[in-house]
């Protein structure tokens, strides 16, 4: 059984999201980071400093700001899901296992093979985003829980690198390890983010895959019918 948890990253989803983990009992916890960041979400947790900062790009430098931003307007921590995940995950003997890329290459080629046009587009993306605040990020989620399809579409028109890179070449990679840990263990949790979360699911080998979206944990009466679901045992709603 893979239970796929889609998470936004700037949201507060600790909570629920460690709820989910201790009560579905994973033999495993698969999170949306490479080594190199869970070992430094560890270090920070743990306040531990690292012996040698790590030389950031410029767009992966601003990214992170960014989401920094965001999770301190909406009273979060950065990646805090993530955090949940792992510390529950712990407490259950589960396997802790970072299943993405490494982020900063994949950032630093996204940027390298983008057209100037899709650059300057980024960039004015990126400018009127910051602009914008939590209600932008609220914004969006909204539009993308809507109509998810379209969504990807319309990113995939205006910005082609960056959904081949970001989400579908990543998409695949996760997909690959999941498939991979699946003939070890039998029963995972896998926490991503939610834009992920159609795009592995089509690409895994097991059938018995429970989708927990974004949009069902920021809705009161949905997390509540699936704290219900996963205390009856069962798969679906």
């Amino acid at each position: 059984m893979i239970t796929i948890v889609g998470t936004g990253h700037v949201f507060n989803l600790a909570e629920p999201v460690s709820f989910i983990v201790k009560n579905t009992w994973p033999d495993a916890v698969l999170i949306e980071l490479d080594k190199g960041r869970y070992e430094a979400m560890m270090n920070d947790y743990n306040g531990v400093k690292p012996k040698q900062e790590q030389q950031m790009s410029t767009i992966y430098q601003n990214t992170a700001r960014y989401q920094q931003k965001m999770s301190e307007q909406n009273g979060s921590r950065l990646g805090g899901e993530f955090l949940a995940a792992v510390n529950t995950g712990k407490l259950l003997n589960a396997a802790i296992i970072p299943i993405d890329t490494d982020a900063m290459r994949v950032m630093n080629e996204m940027w390298d093979e983008m057209s100037f046009s899709e650059r300057t587009r980024y960039r004015l993306s990126s400018f009127r985003d910051s602009f914008g605040g939590i209600r932008k990020v609220e914004s969006t989620h909204k539009k993308f829980a809507a109509n998810e399809g379209d969504y990807i579409e319309d990113m995939r028109r205006r910005y082609p690198t960056l959904v081949r890179k970001l989400i579908d070449e990543r998409n695949v990679y996760m997909a690959e390890q999941i498939n991979a840990l699946s003939e070890t263990y039998h029963n995972m949790v896998v926490v991503v983010g939610d834009a992920h979360v159609e795009g592995i699911c089509a690409l895994l080998k097991d059938e018995h895959v429970r989708k927990i979206r974004l949009s069902d944990i920021m809705d009161h009466d949905k997390m509540t019918k699936i704290r219900q679901m996963i205390w009856d045992g069962r798969e679906t709603l």
